[in-house]
Protein backbone atom coordinates (compact mmCIF):
# COMPACT_ATOMS: atom_id res chain seq x y z
CA UNK A 1 0.00 0.00 0.00
CA UNK A 2 2.84 2.09 0.78
CA UNK A 3 4.62 1.84 -2.24
CA UNK A 4 1.22 2.24 -4.33
CA UNK A 5 0.72 4.95 -2.61
CA UNK A 6 4.68 6.48 -3.22
CA UNK A 7 4.28 5.59 -6.62
CA UNK A 8 0.81 7.52 -6.95
CA UNK A 9 2.56 10.73 -5.50
CA UNK A 10 5.83 10.35 -7.67
CA UNK A 11 3.35 10.50 -10.83
CA UNK A 12 1.37 13.45 -9.45
CA UNK A 13 4.20 15.24 -9.08
CA UNK A 14 5.97 14.37 -11.96
CA UNK A 15 2.64 15.36 -14.40
CA UNK A 16 2.36 18.71 -11.99
CA UNK A 17 5.87 19.15 -13.01
CA UNK A 18 5.01 18.58 -16.44
CA UNK A 19 2.03 21.03 -16.77
CA UNK A 20 3.77 23.55 -15.22
CA UNK A 21 6.86 23.65 -17.68
CA UNK A 22 4.47 23.04 -20.41
CA UNK A 23 2.83 26.81 -19.10
CA UNK A 24 6.24 28.29 -18.37
CA UNK A 25 7.08 27.42 -22.04
CA UNK A 26 3.26 28.53 -23.86
CA UNK A 27 3.46 32.01 -21.77
CA UNK A 28 7.45 32.04 -23.29
CA UNK A 29 6.02 31.75 -26.76
CA UNK A 30 3.43 34.00 -26.22
CA UNK A 31 5.86 36.48 -25.34
CA UNK A 32 8.24 35.83 -28.17
CA UNK A 33 5.36 36.27 -30.61
CA UNK A 34 3.99 39.56 -29.41
CA UNK A 35 7.83 40.66 -29.66
CA UNK A 36 7.71 39.85 -33.20
CA UNK A 37 4.64 41.45 -33.89
CA UNK A 38 6.74 44.55 -32.13
CA UNK A 39 9.47 44.35 -34.25
CA UNK A 40 7.63 43.85 -37.47
CA UNK A 41 5.24 47.02 -36.60
CA UNK A 42 8.66 49.08 -36.10
CA UNK A 43 10.22 47.81 -39.24
CA UNK A 44 7.00 48.50 -41.26
CA UNK A 45 7.20 52.30 -39.61
CA UNK A 46 10.95 52.56 -40.42
CA UNK A 47 10.53 51.37 -44.02
CA UNK A 48 7.78 54.22 -44.20
CA UNK A 49 10.54 56.66 -43.07
CA UNK A 50 12.98 55.40 -45.32
CA UNK A 51 10.36 55.61 -48.41
CA UNK A 52 9.13 59.44 -46.86
CA UNK A 53 13.00 60.51 -47.45
CA UNK A 54 13.43 59.49 -50.93
CA UNK A 55 9.72 61.42 -52.05
CA UNK A 56 11.31 63.88 -50.36
CA UNK A 57 14.04 64.01 -51.90
CA UNK A 58 12.35 63.67 -55.47
CA UNK A 59 10.17 66.14 -55.01
CA UNK A 60 12.76 68.35 -53.54
CA UNK A 61 14.86 68.04 -56.26
CA UNK A 62 15.67 71.59 -57.76
CA UNK A 63 15.32 72.83 -54.11
CA UNK A 64 18.05 70.47 -53.12
CA UNK A 65 20.39 71.23 -55.83
CA UNK A 66 19.95 75.06 -55.12
CA UNK A 67 20.93 74.18 -51.52
CA UNK A 68 17.90 75.50 -50.20
CA UNK A 69 16.33 72.33 -48.70
CA UNK A 70 18.62 69.51 -47.37
CA UNK A 71 16.90 65.89 -46.62
CA UNK A 72 18.37 64.36 -43.90
CA UNK A 73 17.61 60.43 -41.98
CA UNK A 74 19.76 61.86 -38.30
CA UNK A 75 19.35 59.94 -34.90
CA UNK A 76 16.06 62.23 -33.84
CA UNK A 77 14.03 61.09 -37.14
CA UNK A 78 13.66 62.42 -40.78
CA UNK A 79 14.73 65.92 -40.97
CA UNK A 80 13.71 68.47 -43.97
CA UNK A 81 15.99 71.41 -43.29
CA UNK A 82 14.80 74.66 -44.35
CA UNK A 83 17.35 77.78 -44.96
CA UNK A 84 15.47 80.13 -43.10
CA UNK A 85 15.90 82.80 -46.23
CA UNK A 86 13.96 80.40 -48.51
CA UNK A 87 10.80 80.91 -46.11
CA UNK A 88 11.29 83.92 -44.68
CA UNK A 89 12.11 88.16 -45.31
CA UNK A 90 15.18 88.99 -42.78
CA UNK A 91 14.16 89.66 -38.98
CA UNK A 92 10.55 88.17 -40.34
CA UNK A 93 8.68 85.35 -38.93
CA UNK A 94 5.66 85.83 -41.92
CA UNK A 95 6.17 83.00 -44.46
CA UNK A 96 7.10 84.18 -47.72
CA UNK A 97 4.71 83.03 -50.96
CA UNK A 98 7.90 82.15 -52.83
CA UNK A 99 8.00 79.13 -50.20
CA UNK A 100 4.41 77.55 -49.66
CA UNK A 101 4.84 75.39 -52.88
CA UNK A 102 7.91 73.95 -51.63
CA UNK A 103 6.15 73.62 -48.18
CA UNK A 104 3.22 72.04 -50.00
CA UNK A 105 5.17 69.28 -51.16
CA UNK A 106 6.33 68.23 -47.96
CA UNK A 107 2.77 68.34 -46.41
CA UNK A 108 2.07 65.63 -48.94
CA UNK A 109 4.35 63.53 -48.00
CA UNK A 110 3.41 64.22 -44.16
CA UNK A 111 -0.34 63.44 -45.00
CA UNK A 112 0.22 60.04 -46.96
CA UNK A 113 3.68 58.03 -46.63
CA UNK A 114 4.27 59.06 -42.73
CA UNK A 115 0.68 60.43 -41.82
CA UNK A 116 1.12 57.84 -38.32
CA UNK A 117 3.95 59.72 -37.27
CA UNK A 118 4.13 62.67 -35.17
CA UNK A 119 5.81 66.07 -36.66
CA UNK A 120 8.06 68.64 -34.85
CA UNK A 121 8.91 71.82 -35.91
CA UNK A 122 11.89 73.29 -34.82
CA UNK A 123 13.25 77.25 -35.18
CA UNK A 124 17.09 78.19 -35.10
CA UNK A 125 18.82 81.10 -35.76
CA UNK A 126 22.63 82.38 -35.67
CA UNK A 127 23.85 84.58 -32.69
CA UNK A 128 23.65 87.93 -34.15
CA UNK A 129 21.71 89.79 -31.51
CA UNK A 130 18.43 91.28 -32.32
CA UNK A 131 18.51 95.03 -33.34
CA UNK A 132 15.96 95.87 -36.13
CA UNK A 133 13.17 94.08 -35.52
CA UNK A 134 10.13 93.31 -32.66
CA UNK A 135 12.12 90.70 -31.31
CA UNK A 136 13.13 90.67 -27.86
CA UNK A 137 15.46 87.70 -28.87
CA UNK A 138 16.64 85.57 -30.90
CA UNK A 139 13.89 82.69 -28.79
CA UNK A 140 10.97 84.66 -29.72
CA UNK A 141 12.03 84.77 -33.49
CA UNK A 142 12.76 81.37 -33.67
CA UNK A 143 10.07 79.65 -32.15
CA UNK A 144 7.58 82.51 -34.11
CA UNK A 145 9.13 80.74 -37.19
CA UNK A 146 8.58 77.32 -36.12
CA UNK A 147 5.11 78.61 -35.00
CA UNK A 148 4.60 80.14 -38.75
CA UNK A 149 5.57 76.90 -40.14
CA UNK A 150 3.10 74.72 -37.87
CA UNK A 151 -0.17 77.00 -38.59
CA UNK A 152 0.55 76.51 -42.34
CA UNK A 153 0.31 73.07 -42.40
CA UNK A 154 -2.40 72.93 -40.29
CA UNK A 155 -3.88 75.17 -41.84
CA UNK A 156 -3.94 75.43 -45.38
CA UNK A 157 -2.49 71.25 -45.85
CA UNK A 158 -4.36 69.88 -43.35
CA UNK A 159 -2.18 67.86 -41.50
CA UNK A 160 -3.37 66.80 -38.10
CA UNK A 161 -2.56 69.36 -35.58
CA UNK A 162 -2.07 66.44 -32.56
CA UNK A 163 0.61 65.03 -34.63
CA UNK A 164 2.54 68.69 -34.50
CA UNK A 165 4.87 70.82 -32.19
CA UNK A 166 7.23 73.79 -32.47
CA UNK A 167 10.06 74.81 -30.68
CA UNK A 168 12.17 77.47 -30.89
CA UNK A 169 16.46 76.91 -30.09
CA UNK A 170 17.44 80.50 -30.74
CA UNK A 171 21.08 80.40 -31.20
CA UNK A 172 21.76 77.96 -29.17
CA UNK A 173 21.67 74.56 -31.51
CA UNK A 174 24.02 75.83 -34.35
CA UNK A 175 25.33 73.42 -36.54
CA UNK A 176 28.03 75.31 -38.12
CA UNK A 177 30.69 78.36 -36.86
CA UNK A 178 28.67 82.05 -36.77
CA UNK A 179 32.48 83.38 -37.17
CA UNK A 180 31.69 83.05 -40.81
CA UNK A 181 28.82 84.57 -43.35
CA UNK A 182 28.45 81.04 -44.50
CA UNK A 183 28.40 79.60 -41.14
CA UNK A 184 25.42 81.62 -40.21
CA UNK A 185 23.23 81.24 -42.87
CA UNK A 186 23.57 77.36 -42.33
CA UNK A 187 22.54 78.40 -38.57
CA UNK A 188 19.83 80.33 -39.72
CA UNK A 189 17.20 77.04 -40.54
CA UNK A 190 13.69 75.73 -40.04
CA UNK A 191 13.75 71.61 -39.32
CA UNK A 192 11.00 69.67 -39.57
CA UNK A 193 11.27 66.37 -38.00
CA UNK A 194 9.48 63.19 -38.87
CA UNK A 195 9.83 61.64 -35.81
CA UNK A 196 11.22 58.10 -35.47
CA UNK A 197 8.31 55.07 -33.99
CA UNK A 198 9.69 55.40 -30.50
CA UNK A 199 8.40 58.98 -30.37
CA UNK A 200 4.95 58.85 -30.84
CA UNK A 201 3.03 59.87 -28.23
CA UNK A 202 1.49 57.44 -25.61
CA UNK A 203 4.52 55.25 -25.60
Amino acid sequence: MRKNSGFIFSLTILIAASFFLSGCTLIFQKGRRVDVEKISKLKNELTDMEKAKAELENRLQQEIADKQVKVQMLEKGLVITFVAEVLFDSGKADLRKESLATLNKVADVLNTTVSGLNVGVEGHTDNVPIKYSKWLTNWELSTARALSVLHYLTDKEAVVPQRLSATGYGEFKPVDSNDSVEGRQHNRRVEIVILPPAAKKGR
